[in-house]
């Protein structure tokens, strides 16, 4: 969003229920009120235009449940940071432009001192950049030593997500697909053919460009995703221990932890529904809740509802496959770098998605839009998974220099629709971050971490001062029983959009 956040005025809308719980009050008496997790301090973030999408969200029809995170602040419809329920209609707002925009994280068998010397850590830089692109536009032509994707393969990827065939032709190892939050996605009828045959429509209607996107897989784009080289610290405890074990995690040892999404490819599907859908509200004038266009919806079942869910499977599928080209092109640079450097898949989790889920003992519709999920050991939907005994990983981006966690969920997680923050959250807009923040101590503040990066300058908008404070924000986690630390992630080097840096 544009708009530059406004404090907010008078009385608290949030009321507390526990150390780092609360709830918002709907607008309508009889609904169940908005879910808030965070503590006094992070509430205190949350700006007005915020708390209007989020009382917006629970408004608006079909909605059963709206979480608000810790790490909330201003989005596309709904607030970045929220989850929203609903058995009955699908949302695009909720899941936002990025389709499935992610987190993954890659375990390499390297030690940390290994890559001590920054000069090793300027070579891993260069390897990894000659083989994944960044910066907006830019597709795996732009660079050396990509893969090159066919239109037949970018096809076959959009349509099966992470398969055996498509992980093959693309040099990534096919067991890294049990890694997968989801390997794959289905269309609305829960088929590939459904996929197939809307990606024919699409072709040959609004979107005749659309595979040419599919050159991007293996790409990071712009913004704020990113590559990040980090040593793996795990914690004291003894479940920490377990679960990092459980995990793969290993101490002391190199790790990549990477930040994107579905690229052009996602952002050209989500941009075909949000006008389409807000074409249908314009001509049956159809009321929008709180007035908001980018809160447009469609009914499950309708021909609108079965074309939002086909066309953000495909984003998704993308998405998927996207993440597992650059944690293998990843792997490939370390090991000619470092010859003899193995490594695997440690997950990938999504964090701008819709899931049909079991929640409340029904099917419904789990939105999550900036929010990751986070179910704890003995969820069914772990089952025959290798996570169904002790909850999946959960990946969550502080910044460089605060650094990253992995955690695991309790079964507390239930009264957040088994959901927690993406990340640390925006403090400032782009907008304000350009105005307030100054370069060369943000610079300064890198070089003094020992951090390198492939920038001249790092973003002056993706700078840490820019995010929340992030032990806040995991404070606000714990203290609401929703998850527990497993090991910190401490960044050696990080890979942003060069190009927008320079400028």
């Amino acid at each position: 969003m544009s708009s530059e956040p406004a404090p907010v005025s008078g009385d608290s809308p949030f009321i507390a229920t526990g150390e780092a719980t609360a709830i918002l009050p709907a607008r309508e008496s009889g609904k169940t009120p908005i879910t808030v997790i965070g503590t006094p301090d992070i509430r205190g973030t949350f700006d007005e235009l915020c708390i209007r999408q989020a009382l917006n969200a629970r408004s608006a029809p079909g909605v059963s449940d709206v979480v608000l995170n810790p790490d909330a602040h201003c989005g596309y419809g709904a607030p970045i940071g929220c989850v929203l329920v609903s058995p009955t209609h699908i949302y695009p707002g909720p899941v936002g432009v990025d389709i499935k925009c992610s987190m993954s994280l890659l375990q390499l068998d390297v030690p940390a001192d290994a890559i001590a010397d920054v000069r090793t850590r300027r070579a891993l830089i260069d390897a990894i950049i000659a083989r994944t692109p960044t910066g907006a536009g830019k597709d795996m032509r732009s660079v050396q030593k990509s893969r090159r994707i066919s239109a037949d393969t970018g096809r076959l990827a959009a349509v099966h997500g992470a398969s055996e065939e498509v992980c093959r032709q693309l040099g990534i190892p096919a067991h890294w697909a049990g890694r997968c939050e989801d390997a794959f996605h289905t269309g609305h009828d829960g088929t590939h053919d459904a996929l197939a045959a809307r990606l024919d429509v699409l072709q040959h209607g609004h979107l005749k460009n659309l595979l040419d996107k599919t050159s991007q897989l293996g790409s990071y784009g712009g913004g704020n995703h990113f590559g990040e080289c980090e040593i793996v610290r795990v914690g004291d405890s003894a479940h920490a221990r377990r679960t990092a074990a459980a995990f793969s995690l290993k101490d002391n040892h190199v790790a990549f932890l990477s930040h994107c999404g579905s690229r052009g490819f996602g952002f050209q599907l989500a941009n075909h529904q949000f006008r389409a859908l807000q074409d249908k509200f314009s001509r049956w004038s159809i009321p929008l809740p709180g007035d908001d266009r980018e809160l447009v919806y469609a009914p499950l079942g309708t021909m609108e509802a079965d074309a939002y869910i086909d066309d953000m499977s495909l984003g998704a599928n993308f998405a998927t496959v996207n993440h597992m080209l650059i944690n293998a092109l990843v792997l490939e640079a370390f090991a000619e770098v470092l010859p003899g450097a193995g490594g695997s898949l440690v997950y990938f989790i999504s964090h701008n998605i819709a899931r049909r889920e079991l929640l409340g003992g029904k099917m419904v519709w789990v939105h999550r839009k900036g929010a990751t999920r986070a179910f704890p050991a003995g969820h069914p939907g772990l089952r025959n998974t290798a996570f169904a005994d002790i909850g999946h990983p959960i990946l969550l981006p502080g910044n460089p220099q605060a650094g990253s966690v992995i955690m695991v969920a309790r079964a507390d997680a239930a009264k957040s629709c088994f959901s927690v923050n993406h990340g640390a959250g925006r403090r400032l807009g782009r907008r304000a971050a350009m105005r307030q923040l100054d370069q060369k101590v943000i610079d300064e503040s890198f070089a003094a971490a020992d951090i390198i990066t492939n920038c001249r300058n790092y973003p002056r908008d993706e700078a840490p001062d820019a995010y929340k404070d992030f032990n806040e924000v995991l404070r606000s986690v714990t203290k609401a029983g929703l998850a527990d630390e497993v090991a910190r992630l401490h960044a050696r080097f990080v890979i942003k959009d060069a190009d927008k840096a320079d400028d």
